[in-house]
Parts: C-alpha cells; structure tokens; sequence
C-alpha cells in the first residue's frame, strides 16, 4: 500500500503510519501540504492517505474536514489516536533566551500556547506547512529560530530540545483516519462518520436528525459543524456514530436520515481505535 502523509519526514504524520495497522508495512509517501496528500489519492496516485482529524485540545483540523466535502469520494478506513508530545527544537548551542521567532505548524502553536506566552512572548509565531519543515528550516540556519515539534524531527534534521513536552495538557492526543477508496466491512466495534447539510435553516431541524440515531439507540460520540463555505448561516454538520453502517439499527437510522436533510455524506465505516497507540 502506498500512503500519503503530510511531510517532510519527522511529522507526527508520519509517525501516525507507522501506528496503523494497514498503512505501516507500506510504502510512506510525503507531500507538503494535506490538499497535496488528499488530491494524491483522488489520483490514485497513492493507495491511501492518512490524515489528522481533530486534536484534543485545539479540535478539528478545519481543512481536512472541509476536503471530505468539497472533493468527496474517499472513506474513512481506519482511525489512529497518537499521543502528542511537542518540543522547542534548536541548533546546539541556542539558548531560550535567543529565540525571537518560532516556527511550526498552526495546529501546535495552539496546543502550547501557555508556553510560548509565559517563556516566549515576544518571540514572533510564523506558520509552516509541517513541524517538520519548520525543523528543516531551523537545521539550515533560519537566525533567532526555533521549532515547535518531535523528537523524531530532533533526531532527523540534528537539532537540540530547548524544553520538552510543552504542550497545553499531557492527554494531547491528535485523531488521524486513513482514508481509501474504500471503507471497511463491520468488525463489530465499529464507528461510523458521516456529514450532512439541511435544505433550510428551521426550528427542530437538528433535532429531526439526530432522533434518528436516538430512537434507534445509537450512540453519538462526535457532532459539529463548519460553514458550506457559500452562503453566510449556511453549515455542514459532521457527526459520527458507533455501529456500522451495514448494521441492521444504523442502516435503518441513515434512512430517516436520509429523508431529513439537503445532502447526506457517507464519510465510512471503520473499526473504532479503543485507545492512544
């Protein structure tokens, strides 16, 4: 199997294939942006791609969400929950109180914001497509730089860990799915994501949907939304659910759900990930 995964080496992406089951004898393949991995399966370029979702502490990662709906095709076939443990990375030699400016990726400037506002706070954020190129650019020599990001991207590009684990919380756990042209068949601890829009914005329209699912005794575990990115007060909801869709309740549920809403898309059904691996 071929899988795309967010790059360069040294990503929590990377170390997230490397934790599937499907994906971590196969061949791991880096692009530099998450539209770049996506687009690479569409292609069938790769076989698959592994993305992150959502994060404990800073919550969804808006623009994977928002590929499942503008290019919809792939499913969800797995799930990977990865503790993360972020770190200051620096040349040798760098003393915290050199850095002026720090670089990572969006996601991680949000999950340590406590650090960087209590140790750092007039060094200047500057986003990345990857903590590991931010690691990259530190190694080449960027002045007053450090990174946010792995151990693993450390030990790659020779770098020093100023601090260690600055994360916000120590249950930092990011969510990352492997989507493929298609999803799986039910092992009976299943999950099932799905998203949806309704044609008008209506009192108790929400509540017609997800009473579909209740009055069937399925649990939800997840439900937000994100705007259609169309028409202001316009949203996408995104909901999963445990069962698989072949089940005989959640077939019946998406059903009624079906007759309920605008636009109804079925994002996978996939064996639930029971702990952080």
């Amino acid at each position: 199997m071929r899988v795309a995964y967010l790059g360069p080496p040294g990503t929590f992406s990377e170390e997230a294939v490397s934790r599937c089951d499907l994906a971590r004898d196969g061949e791991a393949i880096p692009y530099p942006t998450f539209v770049d991995a996506y687009d690479a399966l569409l292609s069938r370029a790769v076989d698959a791609a592994l993305l992150p979702i959502e994060n404990s502490i800073e919550g969804a990662v808006s623009t994977v969400l928002d590929l499942l709906i503008q290019k919809p095709g792939p499913r969800i076939r797995r799930e990977v929950l990865l503790p993360v443990r972020q770190h200051l990375l620096a040349r040798p030699g760098t003393r915290l109180e050199d850095v002026r400016r720090v670089l990572s990726h969006p996601q991680p400037f949000g999950q340590c914001t406590r650090f960087l506002r209590e140790r750092l706070p007039h060094a200047a954020l500057e986003s990345q497509t990857s903590t590991a190129e931010a690691a990259r650019k530190v190694a080449a020599g960027e002045p007053g730089a450090a990174a946010i990001g792995s151990r693993a991207a450390a030990e790659r590009y020779g770098l020093a860990m100023l601090a260690e684990a600055i994360q916000d919380s120590d249950e930092n756990v990011t969510r990352f799915v492997l989507l493929a042209p298609s999803d799986e068949a039910p092992t009976g601890a299943d999950r099932t994501s799905i998203a949806f829009t309704l044609d008008r914005d209506r009192p108790g329209g929400l509540h017609e949907v997800l009473g579909e699912l209740a009055r069937r005794g399925i649990n939800l575990s997840k439900i937000e939304s994100r705007p259609t990115k169309r028409t202001m007060g316009h949203y996408v909801f995104y909901v999963d659910f445990e069962g698989h869709r072949a089940d005989p309740a959640c077939a019946d549920a998406l059903a009624g759900v079906l007759g309920r809403v605008h636009t109804l898309y079925l994002l996978g059904s996939y064996p639930r990930a029971a702990a952080p691996v």
